[in-house]
C-alpha cells in the first residue's frame, strides 16, 4: 500500500457566515459624524454673512468687579515761576552770569548800557530843576504881592482914620459956630471917600493874593508832573540793570555778550527752583471730569510716590488732548530739572461692583452697538455703555458676566448681522 498524506490531514469545522450589515456599522457610523460635522460647519457658514480670521480680532470676556477710573499719564518737569527779563530800551549789553548759575533775589544779571535813555535822564531833570525855580519864584511873587496888597491896605486905612478925625474936628467947630455948613459937608465926603478907598484896598488884597496863590499852584503843579516824568525816567534807567526777582537758577541765555539788543528783546531766564510743576497731556474724552483741586500721584525716576492736585487745566483742545498741570501739595523731589519726565496718575472716580469689559475701539465705532460671540459666530446686539477708565469701560444693559465680545477689529464686520470667526 502507498503510504498518503491524510494521516497528516486536519479536519476543522466551517463557521457560519457574519451578517452583511455588521460589516459597515462602524464605518456608517464615522460617516455620519462627518456628515453631521459638515452639516454644523455648513449651518455656521450659512447664518454669518461673512467671515474672517480670528487673529484679526481682539476678543475680551466680559466680567463683574470694581471699575476705577484712573489717569495715567508721562509728565514733564516744568518751573511754575520762570519768568524772562526784558530789555527797557536798545543797548549794548553786559552779562554778569551764564546759563545755570545759581543767583540770590536783587543780584545783578546783565546791565545793558544805553546813552539815549540816560540822556534823557538828564535832559529830565534839568527841565524838572527849572520848573521847581519858577515854582519858587511863584511862591516868592505871591509874598511880595500880598505884602504890597497889605501896605496899601494899611495905607488906606490911615487915610480913613484921619478923615474921620478931621470930620470930628469940623463938627465941633460947626457946632461952635468957627465953621461953616460946607466945610463940614466936605469933611463928611472925605470920610466917605476914604471908607470907599479902604474897601477897595482890602478887595484888591484879597484878590491879589487868591491870584498869586493860584499862580504859585500852577507852577508847582507843572514842577510836580515833571518830576513824576523823572521818576518814569530814572525808573527806566535802573531797569537797564536787570536783577534777579527771586532765589533761583539761570535758564536760557539769549542774547550775547557785548552785542547791541533792541528794546524789549529778551535777555535771559530765571527758574525759580523752588516751585516745580508737571505738565500731562489729558485724552479729550477725560478733560471733562478734570477740575481745579483734584488729587494726584507724582512718581519720580526712583519710584517715590509724592502727592500733588490738578492746578490748571488748558481750555484749549490740540490734537485731541487738552494741557493739565499738578503741583505738589507736600513736598517735591530734590534735584529736580525742567523737561524731566515723571510718572502721573490721577484717580477720578471708583465704581463699586459693576458689569465691566476690556475697553477696545468699539467704544468708540460701535454707535451702541457690539458684536458678542456666539460659538464661533459674532452676533450684533445692542448695548448700553456707562463710563469708562483707560482699560476698562462699564457695561450698563446688555452684556451679562461671561459674554465674549469682540473690541476691537469690528470696524472689518460693516454693518453685517451676523459675521463667522474662524
Amino acid at each position: 500500500m502507498i503510504r498518503d498524506t491524510s494521516a497528516q490531514d486536519q479536519t476543522f469545522s466551517t463557521p457560519a457566515t457574519a451578517a452583511p450589515w455588521k460589516r459597515w456599522l462602524w464605518p456608517g457610523i464615522a460617516a455620519l459624524v462627518v456628515v453631521l460635522a459638515i452639516g454644523f460647519a455648513a449651518r455656521a457658514w450659512l447664518g454669518a454673512s461673512r467671515s474672517f480670521d480670528s487673529a484679526r480680532v481682539r476678543i475680551a470676556e466680559v466680567k463683574k468687579g470694581d471699575l476705577v477710573r484712573d489717569l495715567a499719564a508721562d509728565g514733564k518737569v516744568i518751573a511754575a515761576n520762570s519768568p524772562v527779563l526784558y530789555a527797557i530800551s536798545a543797548g549794548t549789553v553786559d552779562l554778569k552770569v551764564v546759563a545755570g548759575d545759581v543767583v540770590k533775589k536783587d543780584q545783578e544779571l546783565a546791565v545793558i548800557d544805553s546813552p539815549e535813555l540816560r540822556s534823557k535822564l538828564a535832559q529830565e531833570q534839568a527841565t524838572l530843576a527849572g520848573l521847581e525855580a519858577e515854582a519858587s519864584r511863584s511862591l516868592l511873587d505871591a509874598t511880595l504881592a500880598r505884602a504890597k496888597a497889605s501896605k496899601e491896605t494899611d495905607q488906606a486905612n490911615i487915610e480913613r482914620q484921619a478923615a474921620e478925625r478931621d470930620l470930628q474936628r469940623y463938627q465941633r467947630g460947626y457946632d461952635g459956630g468957627a465953621v461953616p455948613q460946607i466945610d463940614l459937608a466936605k469933611a463928611n465926603d472925605t470920610l466917605k471917600k476914604a471908607d470907599i478907598s479902604l474897601a477897595n484896598a482890602q478887595t484888591d488884597a484879597r484878590l491879589q493874593g487868591q491870584g498869586a496863590d493860584l499862580d504859585a499852584r500852577n507852577k508847582r503843579l507843572l514842577a510836580d508832573r515833571q518830576r513824576a516824568v523823572v521818576d518814569e525816567v530814572q525808573r527806566q534807567v535802573d531797569a537797564l540793570t536787570l536783577r534777579a526777582p527771586f532765589d533761583g537758577q539761570v535758564g536760557q541765555v539769549q542774547a550775547t555778550q557785548h552785542t547791541q539788543v533792541a528794546a524789549n528783546a529778551p535777555i535771559l531766564g530765571v527758574v525759580d527752583l523752588s516751585r516745580f510743576e508737571i505738565e500731562i497731556k489729558v485724552p479729550e474724552s477725560f478733560a471733562r471730569d478734570l477740575s481745579l483741586g483734584i488729587p494726584a500721584q507724582l512718581t519720580s525716576g526712583s519710584g517715590q510716590p509724592f502727592a500733588g492736585e490738578i492746578s490748571a487745566v488748558s481750555p484749549e483742545v490740540v490734537a485731541g488732548e487738552v494741557n493739565a498741570r499738578i503741583r505738589f501739595t507736600d513736598k517735591q523731589p530734590q534735584g529736580l530739572r525742567q523737561s524731566q519726565r515723571m510718572q502721573a496718575r490721577v484717580v477720578l472716580d471708583t465704581r463699586r461692583n459693576v458689569i465691566k469689559v476690556e475697553r477696545g475701539p468699539f467704544v468708540e465705532q460701535g454707535n451702541g452697538q457690539a458684536y458678542v460671540m456666539d460659538g464661533s459666530t459674532a452676533v450684533r446686539r445692542p448695548v448700553q455703555l456707562g463710563v469708562s477708565s483707560l482699560g476698562e469701560v462699564e457695561i450698563l444693559s446688555g452684556l451679562q458676566p461671561g459674554d465674549r465680545v469682540v473690541v476691537s477689529g469690528s470696524d472689518l464686520f460693516g454693518d453685517a448681522e451676523r459675521v463667522s470667526i474662524n
